[in-house]
């Protein structure tokens, strides 16, 4: 007896031994929950029912669209080139306007459990002043505020809760092509994580695969502009001069951002303009850097320096010029990218993501192709307000912030940081614009041009000389020359003028 009871206690204790062993980490667990929604009632190895949808890319887009189609009852099959935890340098702060689609979304609680922290504005720095641009946030409730945080870690948090839905499936694969017949895409060629090479079919593949996405050439024309890099580094264990908040220091050539990424880690993003970043082997890269940061955060920067581990990452603008294809559809980077200044890329998509949620939500099939795809042509007037608006804004402000040698040019950004600095609606209306919170192109340009006329006013007032009125006129003309390019970009009539536009009335297909 006493035997047998040893040996029953052997057995349990070899079988926690062995459930710790196997205790999964996050990445782990995700394959195992992919694996487990593909095999749901009928114990398959794959999806007993033909995705309505294939998405490419499990990124911040990818995911949230794979939970709001999914919860949505679509049968939904996501390729992922990796689902190992992402390592990013951007994609770490989420404006209050992207928040509330995360709400609308049901995915807020992905901002939690990891560490990330509130941002309630900006403080802004030149030449030793500074001012603090506060989100209007009074009549929203209290636990509306940005977001800042690890992406990868927010991502992961998606993706997990994409596969707890019974007809999301989560796999792991590298997309390498469209299939087409007959001008329509009938869904994607991708290989396993074994090498194998397989098909996937669907009415409708959206590409999600990010700012290197491989296949957006056949589906927009990627006009991809690389203006500056990023130089990123984490401070530990420091203090922001105003917690809470992202702080911009306007420095010579451009700007520097500091934001918390979690309650120990502040990231600091040093923008160095053109193609060709200082050498980091070579010792290059961090005397650059010193030379550039203000002092409050100095020791915690040359300690971050110090420790070597700086990274780089290029910054692409590429506006939203698609072709209209039957069976397929561009998000996220992929789609339209802005410089990352003003931290608007997650609100942009996240805004794309319910607006397409909403437009499919009506029809019951997927099958006709090209019914949905002349329908889905609403898509791209209905998200101009919220993207042109983003997307302007950053363009604008970026060359606005950046030293000029020409001096009109750095009169307008002297007159942005007095203009900002003035409070009430003169810095409501911009940081509510670049929020998210108030998506309308019209009030960005007012806005812009009024800085440009403050800024001619600070030139003559009170006395104007033919010096100040011919470098008044050249700074209208550079305010010109910035907002005006990145708005035809953005298309003039989609942006400000879309009730005239035939698809802005685009009814779901009857079929």
């Amino acid at each position: 007896m006493g035997g047998t009871i040893a040996s029953v206690w052997a057995l349990v204790l070899l079988c926690i031994l062995r459930a710790k062993k196997k205790n999964p980490t996050l990445v782990k667990d995700i394959r195992d929950k992919t694996l487990k929604s593909s095999r749901k009632e009928n114990c398959l190895s794959e999806i007993a029912v033909t995705p309505d949808v294939i998405i490419v890319g499990a990124g911040v887009a990818g995911s949230a669209l794979a939970y709001a189609l999914g919860k949505d009852g679509r049968q939904v099959h996501v390729i992922e080139r990796d689902l190992n935890e992402p390592d990013r340098i951007v994609g770490e702060l989420l404006q209050p306007g992207g928040y509330l689609k995360l709400i609308e979304l049901g995915l807020d609680d992905c901002v939690e459990e990891i560490d990330a922290e509130q941002v309630f504005g900006y403080a802004i720095y030149k030449d030793g002043k500074s001012t603090k641009l506060s989100y209007p946030l009074q009549s929203f409730e209290s636990n509306i505020a940005g977001r800042s945080f690890h992406n990868g870690r927010f991502i992961q948090r998606m993706r997990e809760k994409a596969v707890t839905l019974p007809n999301v499936r989560l796999e792991q694969g590298t997309v390498t092509s469209l299939l087409e017949e007959k001008g329509t895409v009938k869904g994607v060629l991708y290989k396993t994580r074994t090498g194998q090479e397989l098909t996937a079919n669907a009415p409708l593949t959206i590409v999600c695969d990010g700012c290197f996405s491989n296949l957006r050439r056949k589906l927009c024309k990627p006009k991809v502009d690389i203006p500056s890099h990023f130089v990123a580094l984490v401070l530990e264990n420091c203090n922001l001069p105003y917690e809470n908040h992202g702080h911009v220091v306007l420095a010579d050539p451009s700007p520097i951002l500091f934001y918390r990424i979690s309650s120990t880690e502040i990231r600091c993003l040093v923008d160095v303009p053109g193609q060709k970043v200082p050498s980091i082997s070579n010792g290059e890269m961090a005397h650059h850097l010193k030379t550039v940061i203000p002092s409050e955060l100095y020791p915690a920067f040359i300690s971050a320096t110090e420790k070597g581990n700086i990274r780089t990452m290029p910054n692409r603008s590429m506006p939203a010029s698609p072709y209209p294809t039957p069976g397929a559809l561009l998000l996220g980077d992929a789609f339209n990218m802005r410089h990352p200044l003003t931290g608007g890329g997650m609100t942009v998509a996240l805004s794309d993501i319910v607006l397409l949620r909403n437009l499919l939500r009506p029809l019951n099939s997927l099958k006709d192709a090209s019914a949905l795809c002349k329908y889905l042509e609403s898509f791209y007037t209905l998200r101009k307000p919220m993207a042109s608006t983003i997307n302007t804004l950053a363009g604008a402000l970026y060359k606005v912030f950046s030293a000029s040698t020409n001096r009109a040019r750095n009169e307008m950004r002297q007159a942005c940081f007095d203009y900002l600095s003035l409070g009430g609606v003169f810095s409501n209306g911009p940081i509510s614009l670049l929020s998210g919170l108030n998506p309308r192109p019209l009030s960005l340009v007012l806005h812009f041009f009024a800085v440009a006329i403050f800024g001619v006013g600070r030139l003559i007032i009170p006395f104007p000389s033919p010096k100040s009125i011919w470098t008044s006129a050249r700074l209208i003309t550079a305010a010109s020359g910035i907002i005006f390019p990145i708005v035809k970009a953005e298309g003039i009539r989609q942006m400000f003028f879309p009730l005239t536009m035939a698809s802005y009335y685009r009814a779901p297909p009857s079929y």
